[in-house]
């Protein structure tokens, strides 16, 4: 590294360090905040330094809302529904990339269509159609079901797919394999880190839903972690330090994935950015 080279990346180290902090302030006191009663949070000076109500402040939660089922809850729905959206946004855009059909072009633009239409315009009848008509309110399936078709999934895994050398899947016609072997034992482990970026995206937005499953479900036993953590917030009384605590642990398992999945994730982000 030229001596030019290490002194700009070290005074971009240096301004960026600040940015880093700044994000991870609310990060932190989240965590401190869970450890203190809620007569201490609104303390002047504001407390900088974990305490040692953690304990006490878990045992609220989980005696007002039952926090843990709820977590439970949503690790279910957002499993499912990870795994669900994942397997079907891959399918449609392998077969807008890779398959030549009548009025392709007409379906592709009809699926980027929808991701212009605002969301608050379809949820009543979506609500109708799933609570009315399928009966599925106060399910998993109520949730999960009227977003497993995910517009930007297919239109991301279609660019991916793209990137793939065409000769690849025609050798392996040729070799005999069947258009079901061709797609899960060559074409998606190949696109790996991109099923992996997608993972994150759609389990971070099942994870932090919060409008639908409130919508569908009203009985608490069925609460996710969002809508559990919304009862906490009442017209006289706001349990901070239960808030608190809750958000902390719904943290953790969109963290462990990330982990998990992050030597993947920057390769994903770029993937089908260019078409060979």
């Amino acid at each position: 590294m030229s001596k030019q080279r290490f002194w700009l990346a070290l005074v971009l180290h240096v301004g960026l360090l600040p940015l880093a902090l700044l994000w991870l302030a609310p990060l932190w006191l989240m965590v401190v905040f869970a450890t203190h009663p809620e007569e201490e949070i609104f303390r002047i000076p504001t407390p900088l330094h974990p305490g040692g109500a953690f304990g006490q402040n878990l045992a609220n939660l989980q005696a007002d809302t039952n926090f843990l089922r709820a977590l439970l809850n949503s690790v279910v729905v957002s499993g499912l529904y990870t795994l669900g959206g994942l397997l079907l946004s891959a399918m449609a855009g392998y077969a807008l990339a890779v398959y030549q059909f009548r009025f392709k072009a007409l379906v592709f633009s009809f699926i980027v269509a929808t991701l212009t239409i605002p969301y608050f315009v379809v949820v009543i009848p979506q609500y109708i159609l799933v609570a009315r008509d399928l009966k599925l309110t106060n399910t998993f399936w109520g949730v999960i079901l009227p977003f497993l078709a995910n517009a930007l999934g297919v239109f991301y895994m279609r660019q991916v797919f793209l990137s793939l050398p065409s000769s690849l899947l025609d050798a392996a016609r040729v070799d005999g394999a069947g258009e079901v072997r061709i797609f899960f034992q060559i074409a998606l482990p190949l696109v790996r880190p991109a099923l992996a970026a997608l993972a994150l995206i759609l389990f971070l937005n099942a994870w932090n839903d919060y409008l639908w499953p409130l919508l569908v479900l009203s009985q608490k036993e069925m609460y996710t972690a969002p809508v559990a953590l919304g009862t906490l917030i009442g017209l006289t009384r706001v349990s901070w330090g239960g808030i608190m605590v809750g958000s902390a642990l719904m943290t953790v398992p969109f963290l462990l994935l990330f982990l998990f999945l992050q030597r993947y994730f920057v390769a994903g982000i770029t993937a089908g950015a260019v078409k060979e």
